[in-house]
């Protein structure tokens, strides 16, 4: 019927209405927040890049892991900043390494937080690529295959240490199957993965690469990530990966890659995670003129990518929203 008798607005008139009959809604369940670990220097350490956050020592992001969790945050994403770092990357599968040593102290501090670890190279090697880098080429030339066998080494590492799931990063190609076969024969059949499936090579990345000074000493990522303009590839890759094993899968970034999101939705049946990035997240921070500008972006952005249909959501937003959320609830 259409109007007058069809009145779209006798839905909107109040608060309460509206809330009533809201289609997608947000709660605490979903996020993720992710955190930074560091050996050095001791106690919190702001990131410049990005406001709000902050790299922390073992002790202190046992804590702050202990306060995510009493918010009704499920889960962290945890990143490691190691003391030193070489052509191999060898601290990200060191048993002693700074994640390692991190996922000890938070599973021991807040036993029922899903630990999940970012599985990658990048901020372990010198060179700073995602994979072994051959130092035989003249340009840079990451081999896939010799990259397999490390990131296997660093899941067992990280499962060994108590994480829940392990979330490689990387973009080689057949390191789920890796991961998981290297998972399986160490008896860790209970860990899961949850795969960069679609990880595009994003202009969104700056600020974290700041954070964890990750960024390439030469070079760029482009032979692995994934190009920003293609869909079906991303669809590929997501399946690939659920055929070697993966238990969710991710789309990285999070709102320009709205479409992505729906397409995975569609075609599979997996959890859909979504990271809303570092260049995300500090778009919103620089662009909000208060607390509460800055809330309605990140809950509508946040509306939007779950709307797409990701489940889950990765957010540096997640400790600031979940109290809101939970007052929208209750």
């Amino acid at each position: 019927m259409a109007f007058p008798k069809t009145r779209m607005r006798r839905l909107r008139r109040n608060t309460t209405i509206r809330r009533w009959v809201r289609q997608t809604r947000l709660t605490a369940d979903q996020l993720v927040y992710p955190l930074f670990v560091q050996s050095k220097p001791k106690g919190r350490q702001a990131i410049s890049s990005l406001p709000g956050q902050f790299r922390y020592s073992v002790d202190p992001i046992a804590k702050e892991a202990k306060a995510v969790y009493a918010l009704g945050i499920p889960a962290i994403l945890l990143f490691g900043i190691p003391k030193t770092k070489d052509e191999a990357g060898s601290e990200a599968y060191d048993d002693e390494g700074i994640v390692q040593e991190a996922v000890r102290a938070i599973r021991k501090a807040v036993p029922d937080l899903l630990v999940i670890t970012d599985v990658c190279l990048c901020e372990y090697t010198s060179q700073g690529h995602c994979g072994w880098v051959d130092s035989s080429s003249k340009e840079i030339r990451v081999d896939n295959d010799r990259s397999l066998e490390l990131l296997s080494r660093i899941a067992v590492s990280h499962a060994k240490a108590g994480a829940h799931i392990v979330a490689p990063s990387d973009m080689m190609d057949g390191r789920v199957a890796a991961i998981r076969e290297g998972l399986d024969q160490e008896g860790f059949t209970d860990v899961a993965i949850l795969s960069y499936a679609a990880k595009f090579c994003s202009s969104f990345y700056g600020p974290f690469r700041e954070a964890v000074r990750s960024a390439p000493e030469r070079g760029d990522r482009r032979t692995y990530q994934m190009d920003p303009a293609n869909s079906r590839e991303a669809l590929k890759e997501m399946e690939l990966d659920l055929e070697e094993g993966a238990d969710l899968l991710m789309i990285k970034p999070a709102l320009p890659y709205l479409d992505i999101i729906a397409l995975a939705r569609q075609r599979f049946e997996a959890p859909i995670v979504a990271y809303q990035v570092s260049g995300e997240y500090a778009m919103i921070k620089s662009s909000a003129k208060n607390k509460d500008e800055e809330r309605a972006l990140a809950l509508e952005t946040l509306t939007a990518i779950h709307r797409a249909g990701a489940d889950i959501l990765i957010t540096y937003f997640a400790k600031a929203l979940a109290p809101y959320l939970y007052r929208l609830r209750h």
